[in-house]
């Protein structure tokens, strides 16, 4: 069965992966996309068997996916917020994950639909306890143009990433400050999610970097980071759940 995950959030990423390979070996990870664009290029050309879909994507709500694509195969919606519960069953999405997701909602959601489907899941072998995706491998450095010189940072080192006005710096943990030719998306996708995390659209912060945690108004937080190079970033409502389950090592 090749399975489809529509999340943005790296560490939700992380765990259903982890989930899919623990409990359903069998199933193969048919792609894992983060916007609405890159899901419905996708489903113009394939057709997945089982579709796992955040809804509070980074360019708009996935229910749109539907108005623009055909989608056949079953959906279960994985979402931090129970007001799309009745946008769920409009859109014909088979159930409904609250987040943080736990092992047995995950597993019991999966063995419904694959009944409703009349799909047997196949028994679990010790062989196939993981999936290609399951261990990515990450960056240990990241190099720098600076002039004549190529400098070489090691992923211990640095202490957070951001964007502003277009263009990705690189803070060390002593503070100083590099251009980067990389986008902070694509540096998303390079280092370990569980020592980065993007606490905004244009900060990922390291582990190590999290100074104080406060706060702020409308159920965000505000992040103070060290070395205070940038101003203290804001975690949006919609990742203040992920963000702090990253905290706590979830």
């Amino acid at each position: 069965m090749r399975v489809l995950i529509i999340e943005d959030e790296i560490p939700a990423q992380q765990i259903l992966i982890k989930l899919v390979a623990r409990y359903f070996p069998d199933f193969k990870i048919a792609g894992i996309l983060d916007s609405l664009d890159a899901a419905v290029n996708f489903l113009k050309s394939q057709s997945p068997d089982l579709i796992f879909m955040d809804v509070e994507l980074s360019d708009g709500k996935s229910f749109e996916i539907f108005s623009q694509v055909d989608v056949t195969c079953p959906v279960i919606i994985t979402t931090a917020y129970a007001d799309y519960a009745l946008d769920a069953y409009k859109a014909k999405c088979m159930d409904y994950i609250m987040k943080p997701i736990d092992a047995v909602s995950f597993k019991e959601s999966v063995e419904r639909c694959l009944h409703l489907c009349g799909v047997a899941p196949a028994p679990r072998t010790p062989l196939a306890d993981v999936t290609p995706y399951a261990k990515p491998a990450y960056k240990h450095h990241f190099t720098i143009k600076l002039g004549s010189q190529i400098l070489v940072i090691d992923v211990n080192d640095i202490a957070y990433f951001y964007s502003n006005d277009k263009t990705t710096y690189l803070v060390t943990r002593d503070g100083k400050q590099y251009m980067t030719d990389d986008s902070l998306t694509a540096i998303e996708s390079e280092v370990d999610p569980s020592r980065f995390y993007k606490i905004s659209r244009k900060c990922l912060a390291g582990l190590s970097s999290i100074y104080t945690i406060s706060k702020y108004f409308n159920s965000r937080l505000k992040v103070t980071l060290h070395p205070k190079n940038i101003e203290p970033v804001i975690v949006p409502r919609d990742r203040v759940q992920s963000f702090m389950e990253w905290l706590e090592g979830a």
